[in-house]
């Protein structure tokens, strides 16, 4: 077959440890021999990120504002022991955040299903859909040691320099201590996003925080969905015969448990962020999760909803056999090419994405697949492939489509 041309780039991110590895193979293998890929090229690579003082993270939100859809690859946040590793010159914020916090959007996760592999959780029967807020939180929080003895307050200076001051807390000794803040636009983005998504989809929504201990900042939330929701967006529900409700966090995590799937759970950023690990997992592996960033204006950007897979790297490093399970890598590659292919009218670019998913689905349905999926799959023949010869066996499937079109 010809490659499929593109008429314009899309904004790719490369990443860190195993993930950049396994990055290589599926262009090597699975996009590159299809499509002529156009995309603009940043490395957010751990080193590359320190060389440049982290402006390659905003030069790359920036691009995707630029072309309207980027692809990235999983990067490390570096904790304390990653500093001493890579010798860097300070514990770099993650790059998630800031593309998270410039491009002002909100991330929808959605489980892979495969019919051969069944949820832990007996109940579920359909996806749930994580919505995680993108801005604010702890991913743009202000952070303290406390060494001594001393009290610390949450001070507010308006621009007449009035002062509005509110005690945290009389240290007696040592202690940490933390300030958090967001914005009421974004939150307002967040909860429209929400909306939006659930009447494309029609499915019900579902919010939750903890207003009864955050009677300001997790209420100003609840607050602003739930006045949104009644101005624009009630006779709309009804109209679908779907429904929005809010509860607490942890009632929330209770009932869905006990659900059947199908429905769209909004979250904050942290709980987002660790909701989404959860659900990942109880439905089959945390490498079977999609990701994408929705901004307000249209911009676009896929990613796996894993980290590194730091474990795997080292055994690849030292020349051992890896199992490393790409999927949500490749279907991070597949929703940015579909949308590349969508807002240019590139019918031949959407229908390859769509085949790179059913390639991928139909060569794990099959018997081929990861350590980590064989351990959780019903099927009675299985053969467990290294990285490597995943990617090959989805290449055949892929190719077998287009042989047989």
């Amino acid at each position: 077959m010809s490659k499929i041309r593109m008429t314009k780039p899309l904004v790719e991110m490369d990443g860190d440890e195993m993930t950049r590895i396994l990055w290589g193979m599926i262009k090597d293998e699975l996009l590159n021999p299809f499509v002529d890929l156009k995309t603009e090229y940043y490395d957010l690579g751990l080193e590359y990120r320190n060389k440049t003082n982290d402006s390659i993270t905003v030069e790359a939100a920036e691009a995707i504002k630029k072309y309207g859809v980027g692809v990235k690859c999983a990067t490390i946040t570096p904790n304390a022991a990653r500093v001493k590793e890579y010798n860097l010159k300070e514990m770099w914020k993650s790059p998630n955040g800031t593309i998270r916090a410039i491009l002002d959007g909100t991330v929808f996760r959605a489980p892979i299903i495969i019919d051969s592999i069944k949820p832990y959780v007996k109940t579920w029967q359909e996806p749930i859909t994580i919505a995680r807020h993108a801005y604010g939180d702890v991913y743009r929080d202000v952070e303290m040691k406390v060494e001594e003895k001393g009290k610390v307050e949450l001070v507010f200076t308006n621009e007449s320099g009035q002062e509005t001051r509110e005690l945290i807390h009389n240290f007696d000794g040592n202690g940490v201590v933390l300030g958090m803040h967001n914005l009421d636009k974004s939150i307002e983005s967040f909860a429209r996003s929400c909306f939006n998504f659930a009447v494309d989809t029609k499915q019900d929504l579902w919010f939750a925080s903890k207003d009864t201990i955050s009677k300001k900042y997790d209420h100003t939330f609840k607050d602003i969905f739930q006045d949104i929701f009644d101005k624009e967006y009630k006779e709309k529900f009804e109209e679908l015969n779907i429904e929005y409700f809010y509860t607490l966090i942890d009632d929330a995590i209770a009932r869905v448990i006990k659900s059947k799937g199908g429905y769209i759970w909004a979250c904050k950023n942290y709980d987002g962020d660790v909701m989404s690990d959860m659900v990942a997992t109880a439905f089959g592996s945390l490498a079977m999760m999609t990701s994408v960033l929705v901004s307000p204006e249209g911009y676009y950007e896929y990613e796996a909803a894993h980290g590194t897979v730091q474990r795997h790297y080292y055994k690849h490093i030292a020349g051992k056999e890896t199992s490393t399970n790409s999927i949500a890598t490749i279907f991070a590659w597949s929703g940015a090419l579909r949308k590349r292919g969508e807002l240019d009218n590139l019918n031949e670019l959407v229908e390859f994405a769509n085949k790179l998913e059913e390639a991928s689905i139909k060569t794990i349905n099959e018997g081929y697949m990861t350590k980590d999926l064989a351990l959780l799959s019903d099927l009675e023949s299985i053969t467990v492939t290294n990285s490597y010869d995943f990617i090959k066996q989805i290449r055949i499937r892929l190719e077998d489509f287009y042989k047989n079109k």
